[in-house]
């Protein structure tokens, strides 16, 4: 048996399904990021409206995640997948719709956006939701040690890394043709992760499913370090990816069109730096997770201090390399981690509330980083870097962190 991850042949064959139903679940969402700003100009948004619909998303994350996490467990997660996958399709093929009457003037003004909000913010946002706590309560029950789990963990972020990766280049390839076809182009990615999932996940015996998952709560004493410890993480990252195209542009000096260019270089060498760091780094080091998390702290928070520096295109790609890489080796740790303490019957819920609490720093990170930028250029930078230095000291400092360490140490 290969105990890399899960409990045999088949289980690894079934980890590999949900991964790829995360991988496509996310490949749909970023295919649609290159394209939101120009298509919402078109159709006569403001750039205020996209930030409540990114926001009323981010909301949902936040309020459906838990529900989704301890259906996994309760429903299986091929019905929960299905049903994650199903909405996901039907609120983007209405958004295709609503987007399509929008470039030809037959839908404007009050009823343009609340249509926009309630397709690809709260449809989209409550069915996508279900997404990652599925799948992060999935391997969290079919692996049975740290570093199966680690490796696990490892790989849904990957496949969401590997996503935005291939998203900004099928949305900016199909832009190029037009901007209906990356937008039409989402349901039917989302249909293809439907038919996956339909055909290929194995349905959980009832012997496996769990009648009533505990829910978690955030004080948790087994739970809310890891939790701040990941609120920091996603609160910094969120600072900067919002202000990342305004910075490249007031730096470098560079036309529009330039700097959406090289704004996408920029996220997309972050997202390399990730998947690098979860599919390479993360399975060949086989530290536990409070190693990823010092390991992954301190390396983001020296981007962001690389960041500061006003050296050209060179060094900000760097810095945002570093911070991908930082990011990449923490995160692993951070889902990891609380989940090797908790009970068969807790996954779920615990899932659900780590979804939400990512979900929850971009409710408000993004408002806040462009808030700080306007006040001065490096504040968001200077400040996610603060964060991140803070979770390092957290996590080299608390004595839930060096337990769980002192357990991966004796167990290694």
């Amino acid at each position: 048996m290969d105990e890399s991850l899960g409990e045999g042949t088949g289980a690894r064959s079934q980890v590999g399904v949900v991964l790829t139903a995360v991988f496509l679940a996310y490949l749909g969402q970023t295919t649609l990021n290159p394209v939101i700003a120009p298509l919402s100009r078109d159709i006569g948004l403001a750039e205020w409206q996209v930030g409540v619909t990114i926001s009323v998303a981010a909301s949902m994350v936040v309020l459906a995640s838990q529900f989704w996490g301890r259906r996994s467990q309760s429903w299986g997660s091929k019905s929960v997948l299905v049903a994650a996958m199903s909405f996901c399709a039907v609120a983007m093929v209405l958004f295709t719709v609503v987007a399509y009457l929008g470039l030809n003037g037959e839908l404007t003004g009050v009823v343009l956006f609340v249509l926009f909000v309630l397709t690809r913010g709260l449809l989209f946002g409550v069915a996508l939701a279900a997404v990652i706590p599925t799948a992060q309560a999935y391997v969290a029950n079919v692996t049975s040690n740290e570093k199966s789990r680690v490796k696990g963990m490892a790989g849904v972020g990957a496949a969401q890394g590997v996503a935005s990766i291939a998203g900004a280049l099928v949305g900016g390839l199909f832009a190029g043709i037009s901007l209906m076809v990356s937008v039409g182009a989402v349901p039917v990615i989302l249909l293809i992760g439907l038919l996956v999932v339909l055909f290929s996940l194995r349905r959980e015996d009832r012997a496996e499913l769990v009648a009533d998952p505990i829910s978690i709560k955030p004080t948790d004493p087994r739970v809310w370090p890891f939790l701040l410890a990941g609120f920091g993480m996603f609160t910094a990252l969120g600072l900067i990816q919002v202000v990342t195209g305004f910075l490249v542009q007031d730096r470098l000096r560079l036309s529009s069109s330039a700097t959406g260019l090289m704004t996408g270089l920029a996220l997309l060498t972050a997202g390399i730096g990730m998947v690098i760091a979860q599919s390479l780094i993360v399975p060949r080091a086989k530290w536990g997770p409070t190693t990823l998390l010092r390991a992954g702290s301190c390396a983001g928070a020296l981007g962001f201090f690389l960041l500061m520096v006003d050296g050209g295109a060179t060094l900000l790609m760097i810095a945002v390399a570093v911070i991908g890489v930082g990011i990449g080796l923490a995160l692993p740790g951070y889902t990891a981690g609380p989940s090797l303490l908790m009970n068969h019957d807790e996954q779920g819920g615990l899932a659900g509330l780590i979804g939400a609490t990512n979900g929850l720093t971009y409710v408000v990170s993004p408002a806040a980083g462009t808030a700080m930028y306007g006040w001065w250029p490096l504040l968001p930078i200077l400040i996610g870097g603060i964060i991140l230095a803070a979770v390092f000291v957290l996590v080299t400092t608390h004595p839930r962190f060096k337990s769980l360490s002192a357990d991966s140490e004796a167990n290694s």
